[in-house]
């Protein structure tokens, strides 16, 4: 990896100063000819009848209703900034979902700006890096200059695939600085930002927008159910991809059956939406195993929760426990489908106007009787249930909103999530599971180790829903079907 050529690289290795280079009053260890050299001689790649990008109908919807839900105030909403993952080096920028979701950019050190009209109405204004500056060495000497880091849209460029009007980032602090009058802003994003907006803000009031946003993501416009779907499908040719490699991964790690689905969110996406657990064996008890540094066994089951998130930043969050040889044995399918009937009594429960709870205590009841009828929990399942007993095995809850975030509105408040109804274009995982870890003794030694859950994306549509991953296969005999014509 290069390293800058900076003011501050140490003196000892920067080149050896001539009386020309130490007359330059731009930057130590760069003569008066290189620097005027490195100003001229670059063409005019201005971009000019750009098509707005496919979100840029969308976001304004999405802007005109924050707009309308606080009138007369300043709404701040940062991308964000890169973030160093050791030394010099960032991990790979991904926007914040809120200014995303508003905007469709997905630069780093964005802010989107909604300043009032008056009591009703906002004006929005995107700020943003513009072109780095070709006369005062930025272009090639700034560790943001684009020589370093690829070519970004001009503030021009920027207005036409947004709709929105752009100005120069670095203005901004100063801006909010001297502003007066209400102001909220999304937080946790962009240090200089809010301190730029230290007096001016609440945590109160800016804990009201944060909610908004995230309670206005959980019913899905129609170009977020396709992205979704893109995801989705992705998803599906990522588990094919793993189910016919996974001798590779025998003779190797979980990390083989990682670095596959990589690979497919990478070429058909932006990345994985979130950690890829790949819990092979007892790994699968685990909830969220993402060493993915354990050995892949024949004989064991495979656990692989695993999402590709679009360009645009949707993801996917599917689900699949798979017999590493392809076949179950008689315990592992006992279990799997036992999962299986909890998931088909969920999904049969998600529907407009059902409460969102529905589908966690219908799967909830289906895993209590096949615990009593096991004889693991001493019956009745009401008992059973009222108490939780089968939490020891289930663990979790049986799903959630799907979106931008794989745990999609998470801010929302507890009325309108998991207290609210159920509405056309909502989004939810149904994910139930039965985990018997290697060390419980209060189970036989058959069960011990064995981990199951199967999870589907599930889209409430007006007269009941759409399994949007059922391009998958989920009893345990047409996922063996399926494991054998992929390894032909």
């Amino acid at each position: 990896m290069a390293d800058e050529l900076t003011p501050e690289t140490p003196e000892e290795e920067q080149p050896k100063k001539t009386h020309k280079q130490r007359k330059n009053g731009l930057y130590p260890g760069v003569s008066d000819e290189l620097a005027e050299s490195m100003r001229t001689g670059w063409a005019d790649t201005e971009l000019h009848g750009l098509e707005p990008i496919a979100q840029a109908a969308h976001t304004a919807a999405r802007r005109a209703a924050l707009s309308a839900r606080f009138p007369g105030e300043r709404l701040v909403v940062p991308a964000g900034r890169l973030k160093t993952r050791s030394n010099d080096t960032e991990y790979p920028f991904r926007a914040s979902t809120e200014y995303a979701y508003l905007t469709g950019d997905q630069t780093e050190n964005g802010v989107l700006v909604l300043e009032p009209t008056g009591e009703t109405g906002h004006t929005a204004t995107i700020y943003l890096l513009p072109r780095s500056n070709r006369e005062n060495g930025e272009f090639w000497l700034s560790g943001q200059g684009e020589l370093w880091v690829g070519r970004r849209h001009s503030l021009a460029e920027a207005e036409q695939l947004l709709g929105i009007p752009a100005k120069d980032v670095r203005e901004l602090a100063e801006a909010l600085t001297e502003a007066e009058g209400p102001v909220r802003a999304v937080r946790g994003h962009d240090s200089h930002i809010e301190s730029a907006l230290t007096d001016k803000v609440t945590k109160e009031r800016d804990e009201e927008l944060r909610v908004y946003l995230s309670e206005a993501r959980a019913v899905k416009d129609d170009f977020e159910i396709g992205e979704l779907q893109k995801a989705v499908d992705s998803t599906v040719r990522g588990f094919e991809d793993v189910v016919k490699v996974l001798d590779k991964a025998e003779a190797t790690s979980e990390r083989y059956i990682e670095g596959t689905f990589f690979l497919r969110a990478r070429v058909e996406g932006n990345d994985i939406g979130y950690g890829s657990i790949c819990a092979a064996g007892p790994h699968a008890c685990t909830l969220h195993w993402v060493r993915n540094d354990g050995d892949v066994r024949s004989g064991d089951l495979l656990l692989l929760d695993a999402g590709v998130e679009t360009h645009s930043l949707y993801t996917a969050d599917v689900t699949r426990t798979l017999p590493i040889n392809g076949t179950y044995t008689d315990i592992q399918r006992k279990i799997y489908d036992a999962v299986y009937e909890s998931q088909e009594a969920g999904i049969a429960a998600v529907k407009p106007g059902a409460k969102f709870r529905d589908f966690h205590d219908a799967s909830q009841h289906v895993l209590a009787e096949k615990l009593v009828e096991w004889g693991l929990l001493e019956g009745p399942v009401e008992r059973v249930l009222e108490l939780g007993l089968q939490r020891r095995w289930t663990l979790h809850g049986t799903g959630h909103m799907l979106g931008m975030d794989v745990h999609d509105c998470a801010a929302a408040r507890t009325e309108a999530y998991v207290d609210g109804t159920l509405e056309p274009g909502m989004c939810l995982t149904v994910e139930p599971g039965l985990y018997f870890q290697a060390d419980d003794l209060t189970v036989p030694a058959e069960y011990r180790g064995i981990g199951v859950r199967i999870e589907d994306d599930i889209l409430v549509t007006e007269d009941g829903n759409r399994n949007l991953s059922a391009g998958l296969p989920r009893t345990s005999v047409e996922v063996e079907a399926w494991m054998a014509r992929l390894k032909g």
